[in-house]
């Protein structure tokens, strides 16, 4: 099962109403499912071998989508069976003062992955045009400047995050952004199951309740994000998300697309490495 998502790319006007929020297909289950993903694993476990090696390229993944949609079961299932060492794995939460205290890209650059490395952020940059936005004491608690907090600053954050994933991907960055879309009710319903769960009280956040109520209240947000930063290098991929294995499985479908379109490879060794393997195999080959 190869199937990919949607990917709009420059599109006039985005509406994430209009998108399905689960499989509609048939013959596909979750059993199913899970078998796919397990071969599938393997590989990308083969291929992030392969991106570490080759050293000229990173990823950058990048989950959004609310409270609920499944962000952190996703990373868990994708990527448990690739090496630590090639991967991390950042969630952004509330900021801190310290992170207050700068730009809103700052404390994510700092989280970049570097050359041969998969980067995944749970929640990212884009918090500043989603809750930031619909939350005004978020956007006063950043303290800008008057002069900057106008009519034209969701505007002028596009561009900035445009801009910046520009440059990220010339420098040699594979930018995948994943939007996980859920619905209202199965929103409702996860939210109350992790509020039932004793093994999930420490997932339970104060704003829960508030956030499924103002479900509405992101949905143009999130239009507004589409719209205006699912460009040709960072193209957003709308993720049915009401089937949590259906959308873990077009996730990895996705990746290992953009992992395979790099074209990585191991590199050949220098003339230095050939004469040491050489010694190494004379060596060693005595000692049997």
């Amino acid at each position: 099962m190869n199937e990919l998502p949607e990917k709009p790319v420059n599109p006039k006007k985005f509406s994430i109403l209009q998108r399905s929020t689960k499989y509609k297909g048939k013959g596909l289950n979750k059993e199913k499912a899970n078998l796919i993903l397990n071969e599938k694993s393997k590989k990308l476990a083969e291929l992030q071998e392969v991106l570490y090696a080759d050293g000229r390229w990173s990823l950058l993944v990048i989950l959004q989508g609310m409270d609920g949609s499944g962000k952190d079961s996703c990373v868990k299932r994708i990527f448990s069976g690739i090496n630590p060492q090639g991967c991390q794995v950042y969630s952004f939460k509330a900021p801190t003062s310290e992170e207050l205290k700068h730009d809103f890209l700052w404390r994510s650059v700092k989280q970049l992955p570097e050359q041969g490395k998969i980067g995944i952020f749970n929640r990212s940059y884009y918090e500043e045009v989603l809750v930031v936005r619909a939350y005004k004491a978020l956007l006063e608690a950043e303290q800008l400047p008057e002069a900057h907090t106008g009519k034209n600053i969701w505007k002028n954050r596009f561009e900035d995050i445009n801009n910046f994933e520009k440059y990220l991907s010339r420098n040699g960055t594979r930018i995948i952004k994943f939007y996980l879309n859920i619905s209202k009710k199965e929103q409702a319903e996860r939210l109350l199951k992790r509020a039932m769960d004793p093994e999930k009280y420490w997932k339970v956040g104060e704003n829960d309740l508030q956030i499924n109520r103002d479900y509405k209240k992101f949905i143009d947000e999130i239009d507004d994000m589409v719209t205006h930063t699912s460009t040709q290098h960072a193209p957003w991929h709308i993720i049915p998300a009401d089937d949590k294995w259906y959308a873990q499985l077009l996730m990895m479908n996705v990746i290992l697309d953009e992992l395979k379109s790099l074209k990585v490879r191991f590199p050949k060794p220098t003339k230095e490495q050939k004469i040491a393997i050489e010694e190494a195999r004379k060596l060693l080959g005595r000692n049997k």
